[in-house]
């Protein structure tokens, strides 16, 4: 088994951890209330964390009081829920890379796409990775058995038409019932290392898609995007030609955006795009205007050389220079010691980003 690499515990979706501030907290429209909410949340979290704790019962307040109607007050206050209780579910495994595993709730356990996902997940367990199903049927029992009930999570939706989570998560401490969409993606986003796509229906697209949109937009950090086939199979590799044969050739994404997916019929070719991705490279934020990647191993000067002339047009200005850790990091001590580079990053071409990556993977 590989040395496991302890992920990163400060995780968002902005690619950029932004401190909270007293300044943005806002007003009920009673200052009296205000000074309320502001000193309660400094009993209940401390100076830290009370402003942006008080910034939330200030829109609480307002969205009570103001012209919200009351199915949507509930609905707001569900999605808090399900946020905070999937936090707490995966908190005692936020040392654990994940991979999120999507796929088609209709794939019978007899297929060879079934048993290609049961397969790889047992690879995953074996490296220590940690997969995230969405706890259904089809490719996603087939990933919650291949990654054994102690080693996966699944994210079940509540739906009219399907009872209850597979048998090989079902009751598990790490099941997550979760009544909107947009919070179970929002989860599996955030909480995966890699995302991986077997085939499937329209949920799988849209799985896959909202990784892909992200990561392309920087809204999440960038991660291994890998689109599955059976052995022979060419589910992905006819999608892959419809991006390239419309969506490219119109105009419409661009050839750098290739990088931020890979499409195989090749299980040991998937995890190789994982194991790789994070073979040298252990994560990255922003500081400000600068993007710190943080490493295993430092690069040497040549290094650093190759990747100013190579990468210079993502460089909004200055050079991609050695570092180590910087202030602001003082939140991430436990990972203080790895080496840094850093740059003045553009904030867009996120394939050529993952590049960068790769080049620090030496790949």
């Amino acid at each position: 088994m590989e040395k496991r690499q302890k992920a990163p515990q400060e995780r968002d979706l902005n690619g950029a951890m932004l401190e909270a501030s007293c300044n943005h907290v806002g007003s009920t429209g009673d200052a009296g209330i205000d000074k309320k909410l502001l000193d309660l949340a400094m009993d209940i979290v401390g100076q830290e964390k009370a402003c942006l704790l008080a910034e939330m019962m200030v829109t609480a307040v307002r969205t009570a009081k103001g012209t919200t109607s009351f199915s949507n007050f509930k609905m707001m206050n569900r999605t808090l829920k399900e946020m905070r209780h999937a936090n707490e579910v995966f908190h005692p495994y936020k040392d654990r890379r994940k991979v999120a595993v999507f796929g088609s709730a209709r794939t019978k356990p007899e297929e060879e796409e079934y048993q290609t996902a049961v397969h790889f997940c047992e690879k995953l367990t074996e490296l220590g990775y940690m997969t995230i199903t969405g706890a259904g049927p089809g490719i996603m029992a087939a990933g919650n058995e291949g990654a054994g009930r102690e080693d996966s999570f699944g994210l079940d939706i509540s739906l009219p038409f399907e009872a209850s989570a597979n048998e090989f998560i079902n009751g598990d401490q790490k099941l997550i019932e979760f009544n909107y969409f947009f919070t179970r993606k929002l989860s599996f986003v955030k909480e995966a290392d890699a995302a991986v796509g077997f085939p499937g229906g329209v949920g799988t697209m849209d799985e896959v898609f909202e990784a892909l949109t992200l990561i392309q937009t920087g809204k999440a950090t960038v991660y291994p995007i890998i689109l599955v086939d059976a052995k022979g199979g060419d589910y992905w590799k006819f999608w892959e030609r419809l991006m390239r044969d419309h969506l490219l050739k119109d105009g419409l994404i661009s050839e750098t955006d290739f990088h931020l997916f890979k499409v195989t019929d090749d299980i040991d070719v998937a995890m190789k795009e994982i194991t790789d991705f994070y073979s040298n490279f252990h994560s990255y934020r922003y500081i400000g205007d600068k993007l710190v990647i943080r490493m295993q191993e430092a690069l040497s000067d040549a290094k650093i050389a190759e990747l100013n002339e190579e990468f210079a047009d993502i460089i909004k200005s200055g050079v991609i220079q050695k570092s180590g850790a910087l202030k602001g990091e003082e939140n991430e001590a436990d990972i203080a010691d790895l080496p840094r580079i850093f740059l003045r990053h553009k904030r867009r071409d996120f394939g050529k980003l993952r590049l960068l990556i790769n080049r620090v993977n030496g790949v």
